[in-house]
């Protein structure tokens, strides 16, 4: 440990106060509001700061330790400090802002006393923290803000919602009715919120703690703000200024929301959007439609891995990692994101994506050349951003131009394509480049670019106006070169006077100090010292040489300084005014950045689906309402990639009346978890554009995937793993659909084995009665098999239609008892769950194994088989006889509940003994004649 603390001592910055500045810091740092949220930086020029509490947190979170910890002031008045190096002050702010949602960070500038905020940023609001965040990295997703406004009614709750995206400069509303704020997590997952705002007097205290669950467990910060600030009164004119266009379609639009617009307003407010003049006319503004897109909520979203993780071994773990074959310098990543977020419902849409998919799939060439193409384009959207924010140079309108003269290339590959999806392909891309790249638009600005920058230079990664742009610039630039031919011809004339050859012995140097000086090595100078005192002035005399002028090469250096200075001025006017003239155009590069990353998009999918070991496949799909989902040969396309994986297809077939509720039993470690999940994996998939993953596939579109895939405690909200898995299963029930898919995996299994039994079953009941939502669900409740035996039943009033069973296979050897992993699904049930052959695989001691077998068979005998199916014959170890019939258990537990209630109708407390015993002799009579014809009911008599 001791040689871990001298590493980091020597690696920290020193901590330099000295006793006036160290008290000046003091007194300033104890009039800070107290905000356990915020983390305060200052910046000490080579190095920042940190104090009190945040010190520790720095200390403990970054450098593991708080042996880094120092100091400040003496005795009582003593800070907690820790220095940041400037390479550990970005680690810092992109933990804090990219990937925590508890705290916000302050950069304060200053000495002494004299200190004022400079620089705050919250995970939703990351703006001023840009330059940071990104100098080294690509922007992979834009955070979103959203505020809440909350109107409760018997009904349930009316949620008006505003939010604010800053890097793609969007204002938009929604408003919805919501019980159990089922929507609002929707809503949040696929905006990609960041960071929450609420109005802490109006939320009910049940309520409230409700919706705060919600916002952790979408990893969302909340910021309370005063109920006065959700207010929509001057809204229309604010939003007037941000948005471009006049005002009757913002006031008309404004006018559609009842609660939402409050919502808005202490969002702009909060984002402090009206301080930047930069936002004026650059925002625009749109309805959010919860119908547009399927939901997702956070526990679906983490069920199926949709966004990468810090945990992820390999990219591959995540959907989006497998799927982000993105060419283009973020902007392809950051709509992938989008998309993953929000998957479609429109079957056109959908198949419109499908269609771009499958010509690149057919068309190596021109998917290939695309992608080529699409590598040299730069991030658009995040140059224009910096160019709206006046936060752009030269360097950036050179990128912009050379992204520019890519265009054509992508242009006549569109063109040159004339597959069976053409008339799509020019409708959707090349009909829009070709209006956007014409001479009224991009190639203005081509010509602009060509005009104003000097390209030459830039092999030398210089940025500069071309002097040709401007007569001043043109003429300073003459003065500079005739200036530098005559200090040059100086230079010869004083190097012949001095009898010494140039540049070996002569030297001409320039420097910030003394400007153009001349230069001879201390050997030769004696030979000219004479000289030297009577006819130059020497400056300095070093190790590498003696520098001296004279009145000539001073006057001409002085000069030269003066048209340098005026050059760069001129300069620098010049490309304000590019820059700002290159501004003008963002309506053109938002479009084309638009395109673009849909491009990159759908050629990443192209890419994905043609180039795995088994290509994927395009799926058909139909409407919500028809068809079915079939998906022959169905693989996970995350599992498959791993390269120890050697993957086996499974078909599923969720057919409406027939199969639309299937129980998939099985043993452990069987498969049954994965192929749950694979199947909503692939729907996703379908839905956003992309192939999948199976040999064929038919979906009918789901406006929603509720999954209950394994849950977690989560101490710090008070949540065991039942309570969890309950919230969770609650959220399926009261929001899902008929239109939505359901996957449940081990439900019950985290309390008592009848609770969590007779949970199980009514939630399958629920599900196949009420909701009527295509439904996967996978247990180790062997008698929840039952349910499908309702589907034969005679009885009208007790049949449920739909269900079906499948079980995963596995295979036991009659004479090793070794268990085998078939990993195929296959119809029927299966009343094993192979947990003790399993726990011999995790090498349990024999002694173990063999006292759990031994528990198990005691068990099993002890208790009566709980569910019959008529086919029983299958092969020993994987599935166990089964004894009586279906209608043979049916008709004895009536009976046996009719005798039950009977028993507990008689007046026993009014009855002597031996009437009691007479009237119990009687029912027992009758009950056992009636177990002469039901095998069941024999077993208890």
């Amino acid at each position: 440990m001791a040689e871990n603390f001298d590493d980091l001592t020597n690696k920290l910055p020193e901590l330099k106060l000295d006793s006036k500045q160290a008290q000046g810091f003091l007194s300033f740092f104890k009039t800070l509001p107290d905000d356990p949220r915020a983390i305060r930086l200052f910046d000490r020029r080579d190095y920042y700061t940190a104090h009190g509490d945040n010190a520790t947190f720095i200390a403990k979170t970054y450098y593991h330790t708080t042996t880094a910890m120092r100091q400040l002031g003496n005795g009582s008045n003593a800070l907690s400090s820790v220095s940041v190096s400037r390479n550990m002050f970005e680690t810092i702010a992109r933990d804090l802002l990219l990937d925590r949602t508890d705290h916000s960070l302050e950069l304060y500038e200053g000495s002494g006393s004299n200190w004022r905020l400079v620089k705050s940023g919250t995970p939703g609001n990351i703006g001023s923290f840009e330059d940071v965040l990104f100098a080294n990295s690509e922007m992979q997703d834009s955070p979103v803000i959203v505020a809440l406004s909350l109107n409760f009614r018997e009904n349930g709750c009316t949620i008006g919602l505003g939010f604010v995206d800053l890097t793609k400069r969007v204002l938009g509303m929604a408003e919805f009715l919501d019980c159990h704020f089922t929507n609002v997590e929707a809503a949040l997952v696929a905006l990609g919120c960041k960071e929450c705002l609420l109005p802490i007097e109006s939320v009910k205290s049940t309520e409230y703690r409700m919706l705060r669950d919600v916002l952790t467990k979408c990893g969302v910060m909340l910021t309370e703000k005063k109920k006065y600030e959700f207010r929509a009164r001057d809204l229309v004119q604010d939003l007037c200024r941000l948005v471009k266009g006049p005002i009757e379609p913002v006031r008309d639009f404004v006018s559609g929301f009842e609660y939402a617009p409050g919502a808005l307003g202490a969002l702009l407010s909060y984002a402090e959007l009206l301080a930047d003049e930069s936002n004026y006319e650059n925002y625009t503004l749109r309805r959010y439609n919860l119908d547009s897109y399927m939901r997702l909520d956070s526990a679906a979203m983490r069920a199926l891995n949709v966004l990468e993780s810090k945990t992820d071994a390999n990219k591959n773990f995540s959907l989006f990692g497998l799927m982000n074959r993105t060419c283009t310098a973020g902007m392809g990543k950051r709509l992938l994101h989008i998309w993953l977020k929000q998957p479609l419902v429109d079957v056109a849409e959908i198949n419109s994506r499908l269609d771009i998919v499958q010509a690149f799939v057919e068309d190596t060439v021109l998917r290939q050349d695309l992608r080529q193409h699409l590598k040299r384009i730069s991030d658009i959207e995040r140059l224009m951003h910096n160019l709206q924010k006046r936060r752009a140079g030269l360097q950036h309108i050179v990128k912009l131009y050379q992204s520019s003269i890519r265009l054509p290339f992508i242009k006549r590959a569109l063109e040159i394509y004339d597959g069976q999806f053409s008339s799509v392909m020019r409708s959707r891309y090349l009909e829009p480049l070709q209006l956007w790249t014409d001479d009224e638009h991009l190639n203005k600005f081509i010509g602009l670019v060509e005009v104003s920058v000097d390209l030459d230079q830039l092999e030398n990664r210089e940025y500069m106006i071309s002097p040709s742009y401007d007569s001043t610039l043109a003429n300073l630039k003459e003065q500079r070169e005739l200036l530098e031919s005559q200090i040059h011809n100086l230079h010869r004339q004083t190097a012949d006077d001095l009898d010494l050859p140039i540049d070996k012995a002569l030297k001409l140097d320039k420097g910030t100090q003394f400007g153009h000086v001349f230069r001879i090595t201390k050997k030769e100078e004696p030979k000219i010292r004479k000289k030297l005192n009577t006819q130059f002035i020497v400056l300095e005399t070093r190790k590498d040489g003696v520098k001296f002028t004279n009145t000539k090469l001073k006057k001409l250096g002085d000069k030269y300084q003066q048209i340098l200075e005026e050059y760069k001025n001129c300069q620098k006017k010049l490309v304000d005014k590019v820059v700002q003239t290159a501004t003008t155009f963002s309506q053109v590069f938002e479009s084309l950045a638009e395109i673009i990353s849909e491009l990159d998009v759908l050629l990443s999918f192209a890419d994905l689906a043609s180039s795995c070991p088994t290509p994927y496949t395009r799926p058909d799909i139909t409407p919500a309402d028809e068809g079915d989902i079939i998906l022959e040969g169905c693989r996970h396309p995350c599992v498959e990639a791993q390269d120890w994986v050697n993957f086996i297809p499974n078909d599923c077939k969720l057919v409406r009346e027939k199969t639309w509720f299937q129980i998939i039993t099985g043993p452990n470690m069987g498969g049954k978890s994965t192929f749950i999940r694979q199947v909503g994996v692939n729907i996703l998939m379908a839905q956003v554009g992309s192939f999948v993953p199976c040999d064929k596939a038919s979906i009918s579109v789901r406006d929603c995937i509720f999954a209950r895939v394994g849950a977690g405690d989560c101490q710090l909200r008070g949540v065991s793993t039942f309570m969890q898995e309950m919230l969770e299963t609650a959220s399926i029930l009261k929001g899902a659909t008929e239109k939505s898919l359901i996957i449940i995996d081990e439900l019950g299994r985290g309390t008592s084995t009848y609770d969590g039994f007779g949970l199980a079953w009514a939630i399958c009941e629920h599900i196949v009665e009420v909701i009527k939502a295509p439904t996967l669900f996978a247990t180790h409740f062997h008698e929840l098999t039952a349910l499908a035996l309702e589907n034969v039943s005679n009885d009208p009033q007790k049949q449920i239609v739909g269900v079906a069973n499948y079980h995963v296979s596995a295979h036991i050897d009659s004479s090793t008892r070794k268990l085998t992993m078939l990993y195929k699904v296959e119809p029927g049930a299966c009343d094993q769950s192979f947990g003790i052959h399993v726990a011999e695989f995790a090498n349990f001691p024999e002694s173990v194994v063999t006292l759990a077998r031994e528990k198990a068979a005691e068990l099993e005998d002890f208790s009566p088989p709980a569910a019959s199916l008529t086919d029983t014959t299958q092969e020993v170890g994987s599935k166990r006889k089964r004894v009586f019939e279906s209608d043979d258990m049916s008709r004895g537990s009536a009976r046996a509940r009719q005798f039950l209630e009977t028993f507990v109708a008689l007046p026993l407390v009014s009855m002597d003994k031996m009437q009691a015993l007479q009237e119990v002799r009687k029912l027992t009579e009758s009950l056992e004649k009636d177990a002469e014809h039901c095998n069941w009911l024999k077993q208890f008599l």
